[in-house]
């Protein structure tokens, strides 16, 4: 019996062994490309639904085991369209790949509609949402530094402080020089309101040709974003969120209390005084920086909720982001909420919405707080023994160093607060076979607002405050955009036509009310009221502003057999802003060519282009991004103006500023010549454009005499013209490496010149930059020929070490260890043994010559790695901090390491006097390069296995750890080379004086889908 049921299992086994042996396939076979027949090595043949699988060799050719006859194998490759074979009873199996044209028919979106990325005549580049949301950037704009060649993005560290951006230069010198962004067709300035992880695309138009169609706001390029739709299929529900802190790079390192006390009586000595304190009596000191400055945590979470049928699809999501600052005390917090639908009434008609709401809510920063940090006395305690606050009064240090930075945040009490509405909804009707009706209304409701408490205290003997004081400062904002668009699309043959025609109208008020009262008491945050306040110390004023415009235009898009293409397109914008003088309305027309030069029949049978194409544009753009009534005259009156007649007082008035008769559209003509080619089976493909971009008319603001009887001290008009000038190019490879590796690496960069062509003063100049500079002094120059806001000044030539050298100078009052200037010109225009304002020159240039971007993406199984890297080259910046002295305030180490402090120490840094004689007038020893390159992200993250996600009950689950900034590379000798222009003027670009700093954020996050 045992015997028999051994042979019984031994039976069993060998009729399961040879089931499994005949079910088991050895296959063979080539893959090639379908055009040509040529082999394809390095495809990957991959058993579906498994992690088995084999590359080709070099002549195409494979060899794998397959379990059953019921197995289906994947054959795919890069730059190919991926196939799926059923190997049924087949031991031999042949397979010919397509080339993948998605690159061409990707869809990308342009101004009131989409195109197949091969049918744009300009120059347009589209940034996936999941690209953007990947990085642990706080606002989605940031998230496209070094991404986009030719736009240039300076970031600031202040939390929910909106980055700058410039699209292939300077677009505009007065008023905002943001682009345009269009959000679900709903106009803005800023985006700090919207969600990364609400992102679905995001489109630059970069060239007039493409920007021309937005003709009133395009001056400064255009930024198209369109947010998350839903799907239909059943409930998708995604979770985004990540946790880490940001660290302070870079820190500047400064003179210790004993090295401080060295310096101080240095300068005092110069100035013909005593010595101040006594080194022996100090060693390290307070570093301010330390005390002030920390890790800050960051924290940002999303959960969004999509589905839908086949008549109606839905998109819900919130957003939390709460962001402490570097500084002490310093809070930003966001909230967001979206809900977008889409409904198909019927065949012929759809409609939807898209409504988004934003709260932030902000624990703001001194604003003088960085130069208090750079500045501060280090012999100064934060805290004396007894509890109290260090004085720099006790130390006899002066004016120029009055304050302890500890006090400053502890008594600066001020809250921000924003609230965004914004809505959009459509109707879109098909009226009949390629004729679409889309009407369109969006909207927006801001309400913000600032509150300022200063209580009664007593710190120092220069830090108090006898009388209380609270401001409020509240601006609201309301918009709305009506548009209406017919759209005509018609195949016939080798032909294919899109024509559009459309109107819009729009309406955009602002209204601020300024309040604030004296000797209000705090007791909670809920009980600060203006009415609170002394009634005579209570004071209320408000302004406002209401433009409208009403547009028309039309765009007609042409292809030919997939191989010629026209794009022409005409904008017309009335505008109340330039009402005078018949001047309200624009016209800004467009037009683009393309040749798609790998369709001709010419190129057939060649192996070199994959793809390529030709293209040219041509447009005219405007920018109405302008105060208000610019040609008006407006009057300032006040108690200062106010004269006795008679023994009556009577009000007087001034003229604010002088305006001319009549203010024109400024206005922009570019031109833009590109080439795109792809190779290699589609892997490496190539970008390149070439644009010159003209400012015409441009608005500028000129200084003139006060003496003259303005207020302002400015004239405001059309002004000059300038131009930006350049060359871009994108390169991109993107490869599989067996079944296993798949990378890409991308590489762009831009160079950019600007040049005033024009400027209506002549040859007066326009002055400008004089923020963190002592005395009146001015750094910046605009001129013909120069680059906009140049930095202009005394070319530095040495140190003088004795009174010798400076008797024999063209600097008679100076004193040895001041700077040596060089004598350029006199009034006969050569060296004239006088140092005046004749001798200064242009002598740094704020504006990027070249920006550039390393982008890389790599996946092994199921980890992914994303490394970036960004830089900037040929810029300078204006370090204002070094100068920017009124006293005994503190000096960097390396300033008191390279000093001169006597004859022969040092012939190119002055001495402790840096702040005093002629010291501080702009000169070349404050320009400094300000090139640098970065990591600006690094992600290493792991998606769990499927098996693992069905165990978990989950549909994905991938971890990641995060690091952005956290290698900077730079010879600036301060914090961050990244300075953004203040008030967002070119013509103050580049001045480091109280910047909030750049930091390094490390973080871990993880994102679940359910």
């Amino acid at each position: 019996m045992k015997t028999t049921v051994r042979l019984l299992y031994i039976l069993v086994f060998l009729c399961i062994g040879t089931i499994t042996f005949a079910q088991e396939i050895n296959v063979t076979g080539k893959v090639t490309s379908s055009s040509d027949g040529s082999p394809l090595p390095g495809a990957s043949v991959l058993i579906k639904g498994t992690t088995t699988g084999v590359p080709t060799d070099v002549d195409g050719n494979y060899t794998i085991k397959v379990p059953s006859t019921q197995s289906v194998l994947v054959f795919s490759m890069i730059g190919m369209i991926a196939q799926e074979v059923p190997v049924g009873t087949q031991t031999s199996l042949n397979v010919a790949l397509q080339e993948d044209a998605r690159a061409l028919n990707e869809v990308v979106v342009v101004g009131y509609g989409t195109q197949r990325k091969l049918d744009v005549t300009g120059s347009v580049v589209q940034i996936k949402g999941e690209d953007i949301s990947k990085q642990s950037s706080m606002n989605a704009v940031s998230g496209l530094q070094g991404k986009v060649a030719g736009v240039q993005i300076n970031n600031s560290g202040k939390p929910g402080e909106a980055p700058q951006i410039r699209i292939r230069g300077v677009g505009t010198a007065y008023g905002s020089a943001n682009p345009l962004y269009v959000v679900d067709g709903v106009w803005f300035d800023d985006i700090s309101f919207l969600n990364s992880g609400d992102i679905e695309s995001m489109n630059i138009l970069k060239d007039a040709s493409s920007q021309s169609i937005y003709g009133v706001r395009a001056a400064n390029g255009v930024v198209l974003i369109t947010t998350k739709k839903g799907k239909s299929g059943k409930a998708v529900v995604d979770y985004n969120g990540f946790v880490g802190f940001q660290k302070v790079t870079n820190q500047i390192k400064m003179a210790n209390a004993n090295e401080y006390a060295t310096m101080v009586n240095e300068l005092s000595n110069v100035n013909g005084k005593g010595n101040v304190l006594d080194p022996s009596q100090y060693g390290e000191g307070t570093d301010w920086y330390h005390q002030i400055l920390r890790n800050a945590l960051v924290t940002n979470h999303q959960l969004s909720v999509s589905g839908g049928s086949d008549k109606t699809t839905y998109n819900f999501s919130l957003g939390y982001l709460n962001q402490d600052g570097i500084v002490e005390k310093n809070n930003f917090k966001r909230y967001t909420a979206r809900l977008q639908n889409d409904f198909q009434i019927a065949k012929f008609l759809k409609v939807g919405y898209t409504a988004t709401g934003s709260f932030s809510r902000s624990r703001d920063e001194a604003a003088n707080i960085f130069r208090q940090l750079y500045t501060a006395g280090p012999v100064v305690p934060v805290y004396y023994a007894d509890g109290a606050y260090g004085d720099p009064t006790d130390y006899n240090l002066g004016d120029g160093n009055n304050y302890n930075p500890q006090v400053t945040i502890d008594y600066y009490n001020q809250l921000s607060k924003k609230t965004l509405l914004t809505a959009n909804a459509y109707a879109e009707v098909n009226l009949f076979k390629g004729l679409t009706f889309k009407t369109s209304l969006g909207g927006r409701y801001g309400q913000d607002e600032t509150r300022s408490y200063t209580p009664e205290y007593v710190a120092t003997f220069k830090q108090r405050n006898t009388t209380s004081s609270l401001q409020f400062i509240r601006p609201q904002t309301r918009y709305w955009i009506f548009e209406n668009t017919l759209t005509y699309t018609k195949e016939f043959g080798n032909h294919n036509l899109t024509a559009l025609i459309g109107q819009s109208a729009q309406h955009d008020q602002s209204y601020t009310m300024t309040a604030s009262a004296l000797n209000v008491p705090y007791t909670r945050e809920g009980d600060l009221y203006i009415a609170l306040g002394n009634a005579d110390g209570r004071n209320v004023t408000d302004v406002g502003d209401l433009a409208t415009y009403a547009s028309y235009f039309g765009r007609v898009n042409y292809s030919f057999s997939d191989k010629y293409l026209l794009n022409a397109s005409i904008r017309a914008d009335g505008s109340s802003k330039f009402f005078q003088g018949g001047n309200a309305w624009g016209y800004f027309p467009s037009v683009g060519a393309g040749w798609v030069i790998s369709n001709e029949g010419f190129m057939k049978g060649q192996t070199i282009f994959d793809n390529l194409k030709l293209r040219g544009s041509w447009g005219k753009i405007g920018n109405a991004s302008v105060p208000s009534n610019l040609s008006t005259l407006t009057v300032a009156t006040g108690g200062g103006l106010a004269a006795i007649f008679g023994g009556t007082l009577n009000t007087g008035a001034s003229i604010n500023t002088i305006i001319p008769p009549v203010t024109v559209w400024e206005r922009g003509v570019g031109t833009d010549v590109g080439l795109e080619a792809a190779f290699l089976k589609s892997r490496l493909s190539v970008e390149l454009d070439y644009y010159i971009k003209k400012t015409e008319r441009a608005i500028f603001d000129i200084p003139v005499l006060r003496s003259i009887g303005t207020e302002s001290g400015r004239i405001v008009g059309n002004q000059a013209d300038f131009q930006n000038k350049g060359f871009e190019f994108a390169l991109n490879w993107r490869d599989d490496i067996g079944k296993d590796l798949s990378y890409s690496i991308g590489f762009n960069g831009g160079m950019n010149n600007n040049t005033v062509l024009s400027v209506s003063s002549g040859a007066n100049p326009i002055y400008d930059g004089g923020v963190g500079l002592t005395s009146g002094a001015l750094a910046t120059r605009t001129r013909v020929g120069d680059p906009i806001g140049s930095f202009y000044g005394y070319v530095v030539d040495g140190i003088f070490q004795n009174a010798d050298e400076i008797a024999k100078s063209a600097q008679p009052n100076a004193k040895p260890g001041d700077f040596k200037y060089r004598d350029i010109s006199g009034t006969n225009g050569t060296p004239d043994g006088t140092i005046t304002g004749l001798d200064r020159q242009v002598i740094g240039n704020p504006n990027p010559k070249f920006t550039y971007g390393i982008n890389t993406s790599w996946n092994y199984r199921n980890i992914d790695l994303m490394l970036d890297f960004q830089g900037v080259a040929k810029v300078d910046i204006y370090n204002a901090n070094l100068g920017w002295r009124y006293g005994n305030e503190n000096f960097t180490k390396d300033f008191y390491d390279n000093r001169w402090h006597g004859e022969g120490t040092s012939n190119t840094y002055p001495s402790a006097n840096i702040g005093g004689g002629a010291n501080y007038q702009p000169n070349t020893f404050y320009v400094q390069s300000g090139s640098y390159f970065r990591v600006r992200n690094a992600q290493i993250g792991f998606t769990f296995p499927q098996a693992v996600n069905e165990k978990l009950k989950v549909r994905k689950l991938r971890l990641y750890a995060n690091a952005q900034n956290p290698l900077n590379f730079f010879k600036y000798k301060g914090l961050s080379p990244e300075v953004r222009a203040n008030e967002n003027k070119p013509t103050q670009a580049g001045i480091d004086a109280n910047v909030y700093p750049l930091s390094a954020t490390y973080n871990f996050g993880i994102n679940v889908t359910f």
